[in-house]
């Protein structure tokens, strides 16, 4: 008889999660505080903070299948799992109650379970065979925090394990906390405090877009925002190496002006100008990077619809983060594969 484990067993680390809606039948992970849900309006955030971009479940044991119950989603991306580092496979979730796993590697292994970028995702419980053992996993690994849009959410990406902060995460042997929702990144004060309050070695921030096409601030309130969000963080990590990222590349709104008369070109000198007033403040170990250097226009071709990558897209930009910052601002160079 296969062994039944509990979603809350103590023996299951899970990764990137913010907070948990536990019910007797199930474990839903949050990016948000579940309990303070309402004090992080509107509704689109709380959906979005409700799906588990970024959030693995981690643990060591020697099993060779693993099977899981999940609550049937309507719209869902796939479940990956790796072995000590090295892809297992993908399971379609989408509309499904479980997902399997067989002939998996021999021995003792780091067993990870990257939850879907899109869609929420609530375990009932996971089935192993019975004999095989379960450990718990001790993660000494950096803590990389990023924040961001629907393009560090990452829908669209081939599974949960290469949207763009992955990659960069298992490139570079961080331990990351994906702070992405669609249609959020309006650099929210609420976000800031949850976010300071984390542990982190590393934090990054990417912002602007959805600023843009929400036109939901301005030339006045722009930089102001920025200074302010960073300064929250600065409280409780006042060195912290941090990046500041600029919009990438994004067709026609390049030189377009908004309803407030924002252009993308305009947004990154402003957040080119608050890194540096901060700088010039004695800041030295935060930084700027234009976002196309992440994602430039001769990327434009991996834009479907002229605002978010493809799959390949997020990969890209994944490896050009390892190289523009973990390898160079934060000193995290590539694993070897």
């Amino acid at each position: 008889m296969p062994q039944t484990i509990r979603p809350d067993d103590p023996r299951l680390t899970w990764q990137g999660a913010i907070s948990f809606h536990d019910t007797p039948e199930w474990r839903m992970p949050w990016r948000i505080p579940y309990d303070d849900r309402s004090l992080f309006p509107p509704d689109a955030l709380r959906e979005r903070a409700a799906m588990p971009a970024g959030v693995r479940i981690s643990f060591n044991s020697d099993m060779d299948s693993l099977a899981g119950s999940v609550v049937p989603a309507a719209e869902s991306s796939a479940i990956d799992l790796y072995c000590d580092g090295k892809l297992q496979g993908s399971a379609a979730l989408e509309g499904r109650d479980g997902f399997r796993f067989d002939g998996l590697p021999a021995g003792q292994k780091l067993m990870e379970l990257w939850l879907p970028q899109h869609g929420e995702f609530r375990l009932r419980h996971l089935e192993v065979a019975d004999g095989a053992g379960l450990e718990p996993h001790d993660d000494r690994r950096p803590r990389w925090v990023t924040y961001g849009s629907s393009i560090t959410h990452c829908r669209t990406a081939a599974s949960p394990s290469l949207t763009w902060p992955a990659v960069a995460a298992r490139a570079c042997d961080l331990n990351l906390t994906c702070l992405g929702y669609g249609g959020g990144c309006h650099l929210e004060p609420m976000v800031a405090r949850m976010m300071r309050d984390l542990p982190a070695d590393y934090l990054s921030m990417k912002v602007g877009i959805n600023m843009y096409t929400a036109a939901s601030i301005g030339l006045r309130t722009f930089m102001p925002a920025i200074l302010g969000f960073v300064h929250i963080l600065r409280e409780k990590h006042p060195d912290t190496p941090l990046v500041v990222i600029s919009p990438i590349f994004s067709t026609w709104r390049e030189n377009t002006e908004n309803p407030v008369g924002f252009t993308l070109s305009a947004m990154r000198a402003e957040v080119a100008e608050a890194t540096a007033l901060m700088q010039a403040r004695g800041d030295r170990n935060l930084h700027y990077l234009d976002g196309l250097e992440l994602f430039g226009p001769e990327m434009a071709h991996m834009l479907p619809d002229d605002l978010h990558p493809d799959a390949e897209g997020y990969q890209a930009m994944g490896r050009n983060f390892v190289e523009k910052v973990a390898a160079t601002v934060f000193g995290r160079a590539p694993v070897p594969a």
